[in-house]
């Protein structure tokens, strides 16, 4: 299984372009001088001037500037603890228009940008009481100058708009006026909320759509937590000509301010079951770490009463899988057997090795019978009598199975002729019976012959008759299959005709078109909400594997064959599965692409071999070894921004050591929750909104608890950058009786 490349991501402040958009005029004056002054007074080449415009984004933005959302839009999920942001393709576009007024005087190279990204909930814009990311198509005029009484435009001055932008189009949303103040960032908190991220090294796709690539983008985070349930529209906004009104300085009697509305998505945070998958996960693997065994694939055994010699037997069946069936009896008496599917709580017994070794037509030869309690473990009679059935229901397969079946014995049957006719196998061994007959009927002089043979007395010649050799006794021909030489021409005809064979019984032996009542055959082993980790039984597999390779015996002569079409096969079909993991949980449709890793005690990545969804809500994962180490996480994302489950962060390095963006294992704040500290003032249903400065101010405390007078704003991202969640299962021992579960929990 190969791994990711590595992903280096730098996270930068800002990006100041050289010149902001506008009419610029450059003239250009020649002039000749010496030590002693200027030589061209009288003769001076003219100045020369032009003129040029830099144009930026401003009321509308392409669609194609925007590289990745999050939340992904559409989507639901517990988002309760997330900060929304927007990837923009051109890395300087918040930066290339200026908010005049906004210059912070202790960073003096420092801009903020004129975007900023609201979130919206239900029933707080009257334009959109559903949250669906509704806007309002308005002429650029009609946003800076609204008709309505009480709604505020943003003071653009009538210069700096032409009269063709004021004709053109935009997405404009009205925000009431108290709303506004109450989301809309401060002066002061704009530099915090845009950065840069350069991607190098490395592109890796991610489980929400977006495309880390190598290259500069730009990204804008939102400052509000969708904390209440429901749908939540989210807007990137111009906040150019809003100057000075972005901390409570609106104009008395406003009532709505209309911003243009660059790109809008909407979302649903909900706090369903499958709202917070991180929680799903740990409670999965939780009963691990308070006893292994919960993590085992067998039905609950109670093993605190006291029991009897027969209640113990009875246990120690449960122990190993194995789950009580009915069963009928050739007698027609009812009782019940034992069964146990493929996988395995513990390593299973070794098959005895002196079986018959096929091939069969009944499943009679893999019945286990228990003399001491009269009952039947139909365990592997039921594998290979399902491995026979899902083989005749496939045409292709039985086909295949026939066609090969059919050529063996034809070469069988040639060989056996050649070795009652020696003169015939001197000739050409190799040839069919009939081959000689063609290439006598092609010859040069056949027609000669034929013609004097036409013509001669048709009368019996007995004396020049070649009379018919004896026929060898039947067992004496079939000996000669297996001489050497006879071998190995049937070894070639099987192993012509054993890939496509081969390849179907591969993906068999990985339980393809198993019913997962065979491999879970009691509910009670993997109820919901429930993770199960297992071995896989060689034997049961060879027993499926065998059903489907006996197909198309029907003769003595098939079965004198079959074993050679079978070593064929077999060495063909790859690596068996060893061992696999079972989930059933709203985390498999929460998380369609969760990472699963396997590794032996030494390190070694184990190869997935197959993952499969029996059903929406259940995952089956194959190795092909049996993990010493599981580690479950979190599907990677294109990177999102929040906070931690406790609502706390997780704090990052800052430093080179331990190097820039390691998790420190300390949380912030270290106790009580970041959002009882660090929320501007609101009613308990109010906007969760994040205050940077001032009295409770996240920034400087931040800042503090990291050991540093102040933080960047790639610094303060960097800290808001949501771990994804990870769980390890590990195995107490290398035994391979062991069950392979003990349980940690990191980030």
């Amino acid at each position: 299984m190969t791994t990711e490349p590595d992903l280096r991501i730098h996270f930068l402040d800002h990006l100041i372009p050289r010149a902001t958009p506008g009419r610029y005029r450059v003239e250009v004056m020649n002039t000749l001088t010496d030590a002693d002054g200027d030589l061209d007074d009288e003769d001076r080449l003219p100045p020369s001037e032009e003129t040029f415009e830099i144009r930026a984004v401003r009321f509308v933005l392409n669609e194609a500037s925007v590289h990745a959302l999050y939340p992904p839009p559409g989507s639901t999920a517990s988002y309760t603890r997330t900060l929304p942001h927007i990837t923009l393709n051109r890395s300087i576009l918040p930066w290339e228009r200026n908010l005049a007024g906004t210059r912070d005087a202790d960073r003096p190279d420092a801009r903020p940008p004129w975007l900023a990204l609201l979130v919206f909930g239900e029933n707080e814009l009257p334009g959109d009481p559903a949250a669906v990311g509704a806007t309002v198509l308005r002429t650029v005029a009609e946003l800076r100058d609204p008709a309505e009484d009480g709604v505020e435009g943003p003071n653009l001055p009538s210069g700096g708009v032409s009269d063709a932008e004021a004709q053109s189009k935009c997405q404009t949303v009205d925000v009431p006026a108290d709303l506004f103040t109450a989301v809309v960032p401060h002066h002061d908190e704009l530099y915090y909320l845009a950065h840069v991220r350069k991607v190098t090294d490395a592109a890796q796709s991610r489980a929400d759509g977006e495309v880390l690539e190598v290259g500069d983008y730009s990204v804008v985070n939102a400052n509000r937590f969708p904390r209440t349930p429901g749908n939540y529209a989210v807007h990137l906004v111009s906040l150019e000509g809003f100057e000075g009104r972005l901390s409570g300085g609106l104009p008395p009697g406003t009532a709505a301010v209309r911003l243009c509305s660059l790109h809008s998505w909407t979302f649903t945070s909900s706090d369903g079951p499958a709202a917070d998958p991180g929680a799903l996960l740990e409670n999965l693997v939780a009963p691990g770490a308070e006893d292994p065994e919960q993590l085992a694939l067998r039905l609950p055994v109670d093993a605190s009463a006291d029991a009897d010699a027969e209640d113990e037997y009875v246990r120690d069946r449960l122990s190993r899988g194995y789950t009580a069936v009915p069963h009928l009896t050739l007698s027609g008496e009812r009782t019940y057997a034992w069964y146990r599917g493929p996988a395995t709580p513990v390593g299973a017994h070794e098959l005895p090795s002196d079986q018959e070794p096929g091939p069969h037509t009944t499943a009679d030869h893999a019945l286990i019978y228990e003399p001491e309690h009269g009952l039947f473990d139909v365990s592997y009679a039921a594998a290979w009598t399902l491995g026979r059935t899902i083989g005749l229901a496939d045409p292709d397969y039985t086909t295949a199975v026939s066609r090969a079946r059919r050529e063996l014995a034809n070469r069988a049957t040639t060989l056996m002729a050649q070795a009652a006719d020696p003169s015939r196998a001197s000739a050409d061994p190799d040839a069919p019976p009939a081959l000689g007959a063609l290439r006598e009927l092609a010859s040069s002089g056949f027609r000669e012959h034929l013609s004097t043979g036409l013509k001669s007395r048709q009368l019996p010649d007995t004396a020049g008759r070649r009379t018919a050799p004896p026929t060898a006794p039947r067992a004496q021909l079939r000996s000669a299959l297996s001489e050497e030489r006879n071998l190995s021409l049937l070894r070639t005809t099987a192993e012509r005709n054993a890939e496509s064979i081969a390849a179907w019984q591969a993906r068999l032996g990985l339980l393809q078109g198993v019913p997962f009542n065979h491999l879970v055959p009691d509910p009670r082993m993997l109820p919901s909400e429930s993770l199960r980790m297992f071995r896989l039984d060689p034997g049961w597999l060879d027993a499926l594997v065998a059903g489907a390779a006996d197909v198309g015996v029907h003769t003595s002569i098939d079965t004198r064959l079959a074993p050679e079409l079978n070593r064929a096969t077999a060495r063909r079909r790859g690596a068996a599965a060893a061992g696999g993991l079972l989930i059933h949980s709203e985390l498999v449709p929460a998380w369609p692409d969760i990472r699963i890793t396997a590794f032996l005690a030494d390190g070694t990545v184990l190869t997935e071999l197959r993952r499969a969804k029996p059903d929406t809500k259940i995952l089956l994962v194959l190795w092909d070894g049996v993990p010493d180490k599981v580690v479950i996480r979190e599907p990677g994302q294109g990177i999102h921004y929040g906070i931690d489950a406790g609502n706390r962060l997780g704090l990052r390095s800052l430093t080179a050591d331990p190097p820039i963006g390691t998790p420190l294992e300390t949380y912030y704040p270290a106790t009580g929750s970041l959002f009882d500290l660090h929320l501007r003032p609101a009613a308990a249903d109010g906007p969760a909104v994040l205050r940077m400065f001032g009295e409770g101010g996240l920034v400087p405390a931040l800042a503090r608890a990291l050991g540093l007078d102040d933080l960047d704003p790639g610094q303060l991202a960097l800290e808001f950058v949501n771990a994804p969640l990870q769980q390890e299962i590990l195995s107490p021992g290398m035994a391979p009786a062991d069950s392979p579960t003990r349980t940690e929990s990191t980030r």
